[in-house]
């Protein structure tokens, strides 16, 4: 079976179309909302009716023809007249509102498995006892258990873990072609112990591993301008978190996706691509990165109203988790980050004051008690932020003078340093078209986005 842009293309070469969202299929943030999961909580449809028009603008004709009940029934269960009981229409539902199953108490419905990821569920062979002459009951036992086998042990699987786990820890500081290359080489020794003779399990632990070190190792090439490369790796992790059926690894796949769009000016398809992501996890932080790209992208489409509601229902998805233990992990989101993804839609909203804030805390947590940087990427970001405000202040010594700073760090993102910083030189570009100063900082920017061919998409 092989995913296609279209869906899934079987064996004999059909392309399987994932099922389609109805009218009144509930969008992610809404369901993220701490009202409308009390209410599922509940069971009280009748206020996730109200709440769906209220926060969503559904109808209460689209949801009726949803779930196949009159508007006028929808709107009275919607007032808290009367409730439904039976199991039978709270599942009509789940399924015309398309909430996950788990949120209702549920079993996980039909829909939920494969609808963007390119996974579809193959019923299960038939179970019959080995023909007369063929292997015997207990012979197939023998080879089970010879089967689990391995040549690799407990300890040595742990130790890839854990070697991994320190690499994704060092992604925030680490120069990136000195992690790539670890990464690189872990990679290859992951695949190499695929060889030997593992247990099933085992191999299905391998190619989650493998899974994180395309992801990293993406990110890296990403961030280091080898465009074609990093959208290898991330297809590889995607078809590794399929053949694992490790959601979580397939929503960072789309999270790479969405972050390429991103930078690259395609802001709808970074909203498909979070979609994507947000149907192959949902109980993970990675929603909450997803909804920051999605904010991001709303905000540079201009929707104010999709940014304030991605970033509600990312923070919302961040209070819900416990906070992590290393939160330098880059595969582990943070609620310190969320500043960061704060004070980029703000930035691009012009709401200068709150994108200020944010890009101040940003810099704040960012910096060691010896003055040293732990997050240079976000704090180069954080200070070209603190440059547009400037300039949007008519301060444009002061707009250069901290931007500049954003260039010094010896670890990069270039795609995402090159989006922001543009959006600096735009505004200067603007404001102040005759200054030496904006046609310093425009050669410098030049400068480096040139280094960067052809690399880079731009």
């Amino acid at each position: 079976m092989i995913t296609t842009r279209l869906g899934v293309r079987s064996a004999h070469g059909d392309v399987i179309m994932p099922e389609a969202p109805t009218p009144a299929a509930l969008p992610p943030h809404i369901l993220e909302r701490a009202d409308v999961r009390d209410a599922l909580n509940r069971r009280d449809l009748g206020e996730v009716f109200a709440l769906a028009r209220k926060w969503g603008g559904i109808s209460f004709t689209k949801i009726g023809e949803a779930i196949d009940m009159k508007a006028e029934r929808v709107g009275k269960l919607a007032r808290g007249e009367g409730a439904i009981t039976t199991m039978e229409k709270i599942i009509q539902v789940a399924d015309g509102l398309r909430i996950p199953g788990h949120l209702l108490g549920l079993t996980a419905r039909s829909w939920e498995h494969g609808a963007v990821v390119g996974v579809v569920a193959q019923p299960p062979a038939a179970v019959a006892l080995p023909p007369a002459g063929g292997f015997g009951l207990w012979e197939v036992a023998e080879m089970v258990r010879r089967i689990e086998q391995s040549d690799i042990n407990p300890a040595s699987m742990e130790s890839i873990e854990a070697a991994i786990y320190q690499l994704c820890r060092a992604y925030p500081y680490a120069p990136a072609a000195d992690l790539h290359q670890k990464t690189r080489e872990g990679t290859n020794f992951v695949t190499r112990q695929l060889d030997r003779r593992i247990s099933l399990k085992q191999h299905r632990d391998l190619l989650v591993d493998a899974g994180w070190l395309f992801l990293l190792g993406g990110c890296l090439e990403y961030d280091m301008g080898q465009v074609e490369a990093a959208n290898l790796s991330r297809a590889a992790a995607l078809r590794l978190g399929v053949e694992s059926g490790h959601g979580e690894i397939v929503a960072w796949a789309w999270e790479l996706e969405a972050w390429f769009a991103l930078t690259q000016g395609r802001y709808g398809d970074v909203i498909t691509a979070v979609e994507a992501g947000h149907a192959a996890d949902a109980s993970h932080s990675i929603g909450a990165q997803l909804y920051g790209q999605a904010a991001k992208a709303y905000g540079r489409m201009g929707d104010s109203r999709g940014v304030r509601d991605a970033l509600e229902a990312g923070r919302a998805r961040l209070d819900r988790l416990p906070k992590p233990e290393h939160p330098d992990h880059h595969f582990v989101i943070d609620p310190d980050k969320w500043d960061f993804y704060a004070m980029d839609a703000y930035r691009l909203l012009g709401d200068d004051d709150r994108a200020t804030i944010h890009a101040r805390e940003v810099i704040r947590v960012g910096t060691a008690p010896d003055g040293s940087e732990r997050s240079p990427m976000r704090m180069a970001e954080a200070r070209l932020t603190l440059g547009v405000a400037a300039a949007r202040r008519g301060e444009l010594e002061e707009a250069v003078s901290v931007a500049g700073r954003a260039f010094e760090a010896e670890r990069k993102s270039l795609p995402s340093l090159l989006m922001i910083a543009g959006e600096l030189d735009q505004e200067l570009q603007t404001k102040y078209p005759r200054e030496i100063l904006t046609r310093q900082f425009h050669d410098q920017l030049a400068t480096i986005g040139a280094e960067s061919k052809p690399a880079l998409p731009f």
